[in-house]
């Protein structure tokens, strides 16, 4: 389902010459940045016929201010100098002067067709105007039309749909509907895996990063397949016989469940070895568990080649669980479930307020059309071909750049001091990130040992966009 017609073909066009592009109207304020300290040209920011209103609320500093006054102390942000965003087009962000930067993050993998998309907007206000919410206990139309379309991306049997506000929300019910329909308490799940910040998917997160000292139980950490820093490499089914012997010593030989990404996304944009949720899949289901695919990040078109990330493993999950890019921004998570597993959640009254609100639906189905009217995913296998090509050149290049992974949009450059023993390079990846910023270029980071650059845009992004990226983290790269 989903997959795309000829990779040949796509390919073929990303190496293409990309297409001219309007001149930026915007003032010189808007695009000027620093020059590099070699005296060598700065690239080129990509034309973008868009300037955003003037901006006369409060800055950078007193926002700052407030924010280590009244917000937690658990928040953190990026550069030495914080941002203040205050506008977004498509794949750009503009700052409180009216600065341009190329957003190459998506606010985390969450904004797939691009920064206050039109026809998302229109559908979310749109909606607004007739009714923000109402409760699932009435009859809305919004709800079901996108749950419909939603139940239409899905393999198999796959077409009950919950909705939730978060992924977590999503990971903590897809965890209890496996305890609930199996009767089992085991769950399995990845070292290096991040499944959210409430009490089962704390559990079923293995990162010491993110997880406290509160009750975690009836959750075992696998083996991670990992082809880079893994014990067995690429062979998946030998990273899936850990699953097996977890299930003969460590359970009573029965389990609820398995849960995985398809490419780790806090844990560094990790690919699964090839072979291994096959392997796993049949391991747990032979010990009566469900399946589930957390495609928080890794759904929803962003890997190009299939529109949920389990497609390209050639499986399908019993449970497939969702947030970020289906809302492009919207507060919204789902859980999508066969008819029959969804059934246990009848013999209790389970009920999410703002779960399927009309606002978010109606966002979220927006975002569907649009996916598909500009051929988002074709475009995220594409460039995200030509992006990840360019990024194993600049590995060529540059020694510090120790791995480049990823699939579509969902992309990783892990740094590392020695390629040979594999040494996260964490302070020399926020020297960067901070140099890329400078020069009007925004990028996540993350790995356990937060040495992974998370390269994550909208699925707008062209090919003019990867070229001035991977210029200026060239340049960035060169300073170190």
């Amino acid at each position: 389902m989903q997959r795309l017609a000829s990779s040949r073909r796509l390919l073929q066009a990303a190496l293409a010459p990309a297409p001219a592009r309007a001149k930026s109207s915007l003032s010189a304020a808007a695009v000027a940045a620093p020059a590099p300290e070699n005296g060598a040209a700065l690239p080129k920011m990509p034309g973008f016929d868009y300037t955003p209103p003037p901006y006369d609320g409060p800055r950078a500093e007193e926002i700052f201010r407030k924010r280590g006054e009244f917000l937690s102390p658990s928040l953190f942000h990026f550069y030495d100098r914080p941002l203040n965003i205050v506008d977004g087009k498509m794949q750009y962000l503009f700052d409180e002067d009216g600065r341009r930067y190329l957003d190459a993050f998506g606010g985390i993998a969450t904004v797939c067709c691009g920064h206050c998309h039109p026809d998302v907007v229109e559908a979310i206000v749109n909606q607004a105007k007739r009714i923000q919410h109402s409760t699932v206990l009435y009859l809305n139309h919004a709800i079901a039309d996108f749950a419909e379309a939603l139940a239409s991306k899905m393999p198999g049997d796959l077409k009950v749909v919950f909705f939730t506000n978060s992924g977590t929300e999503a990971n903590e019910l897809a965890l209890m509907i496996a305890r609930l329909y199996t009767g089992c308490n085991d769950i399995i799940s990845l070292r290096n895996g991040y499944h959210g910040n409430a009490a089962g998917t704390m559990g079923a997160t293995a990162q010491s990063n993110w997880k406290f000292n509160v009750v975690q139980t009836g959750v075992h950490h696998a083996l991670n397949p990992d082809p880079y820093r893994g014990a067995f490499g690429s062979d998946g089914e030998k990273y899936a016989r850990d699953v097996q012997e977890i299930i003969e010593f460590g359970t009573t030989g029965r389990v609820a469940g398995f849960i995985s990404e398809a490419i780790q996304g806090v844990g560094g944009i990790v690919e699964l070895a090839p072979g291994y949720l096959p392997a796993a899949y049949n391991i747990v289901r032979k010990a009566g568990g469900l399946c589930i695919a957390d495609e928080v990040q890794a759904g929803v078109a962003r890997t190009g080649s299939h529109f949920w990330g389990f497609e390209g493993h050639g499986v399908i999950p019993d449970i497939v669980t969702m947030a970020k890019g289906i809302g492009n921004g919207i507060p919204i998570g789902a859980v999508v479930t066969t008819p029959e597993i969804a059934q246990v959640l009848t013999r209790r009254s389970y009920f999410n307020t703002f779960g399927g609100n009309p606002v978010s639906t109606a966002g979220g189905h927006a975002v569907l059309k649009v996916l598909e009217k500009e051929k988002l995913q074709e475009n995220a296998f594409v460039v995200g071909s030509y992006l990840k090509e360019q990024l194993n050149k600049l590995k060529e290049k540059h020694d510090i750049i120790g791995d480049v992974r990823g699939k579509g949009f969902l992309l990783g450059a892990e740094l590392v001091t020695d390629r040979e023993k594999k040494t996260p390079a964490k302070a020399e990846i926020s020297h960067v990130m901070n140099h890329m910023k400078d020069m009007g270029v925004l990028v996540g980071k993350g790995g356990f040992y937060g040495n992974v650059f998370r390269i994550t845009p909208p699925l707008c992004f062209t090919k003019e966009d990867s070229d001035f990226f991977i210029d200026v983290m060239d340049i960035a790269l060169s300073k170190l």
